[in-house]
């Protein structure tokens, strides 16, 4: 569980109806019945939801909405981890060959790496390796982006059919002036719309696309470090150089201390 992503949207929803519910005399719950309007419902969330769903497949827009589950999850990304493992794999070609990686490749849970691995092994060329990778590595980077364009569309519908109810709202408020026990009810329709178009995008949509697009990026970074440490393995590049190549896709506040290449070797 990401619980960054899970403070932050419980706290922001905490924040929001204490600003509700609090006055100078004190807190009352039951002003939360004035920001409860279902036709102001439907017109945001229905409309904003529908909206997006033509932009997309029935599979696309199921697969989109699926996909907030994955902001809440922490990415299984062990930057530092995989170069380590990278160092230990160019120590183990540099000692026993090439050939000898397709055992150490029984061990590796990285389908990505696992996969970069029997390439090598194979024997295929490193331009035929980096253009086979690096076109997976485009292809999850697509569907990723698929999956972060779905909230960001919803992040831009969801003020805009928020502005057609208040214009929805207002239409019915200036009809109805002689009547002045409608004007509350089209003015609470026109005014809560677009306050849950802003909460749709501001509160939901916005962050998740966010979290999801740090995620990828975090994803492609490392896997960057994959294409580069097997191209260097099998090139029979120096551990060490390897090792400082890698690293350079480090903070400098991560970077682990020198001779790691050293140490695995031993």
């Amino acid at each position: 569980m990401d619980l960054a992503t899970l403070l932050g949207v419980v706290i922001c929803f905490v924040m929001v109806v204490f600003g509700i519910v609090y006055s100078e005399t004190g807190i009352d719950f039951t002003v939360i019945e004035n920001f409860l309007d279902v036709p102001s419902a439907i017109i945001t969330f229905g409309g904003a939801f529908c909206a997006v769903l033509t932009m997309n497949s029935v599979k696309d827009f199921v697969d989109g909405l699926k996909s907030i589950g994955k902001a809440f999850k922490t990415p299984q990304l062990d930057t530092i981890e995989i170069i380590k493992k990278i160092i230990d794999l160019s120590n183990i070609a540099r000692k026993e060959g090439l050939l000898s990686l397709e055992e150490a490749a029984s061990d590796i849970d990285d389908e990505f790496l696992k996969k970069g691995i029997l390439l090598i092994v194979d024997g295929t060329d490193p331009e035929l390796v980096r253009a086979i990778m690096e076109t997976e590595m485009g292809s999850v980077d697509a569907r990723h982006k698929q999956k972060i364009k779905f909230w960001q569309d919803l992040a831009s519908m969801g003020p805009a059919w928020g502005m057609i109810g208040t214009l929805i709202g207002l239409v019915n408020m200036l009809k109805n002036l002689d009547d002045a026990s409608a004007i509350g009810p089209a003015m609470a329709v026109a005014l809560l719309t677009t306050l849950y178009g802003s909460l749709l995008a501001n509160w939901i949509s916005i962050p998740v696309s966010t979290k999801l697009s740090a995620n990828n990026d975090a994803e492609m970074t490392l896997k960057e470090i994959m294409i580069e440490g097997l191209l260097s393995i099998q090139a029979g590049e120096n551990p060490r150089v390897i090792e400082e190549k890698l690293k350079s896709f480090l903070a400098p506040s991560d970077r682990f201390g020198e001779g790691a290449a050293e140490e695995a070797a031993e």
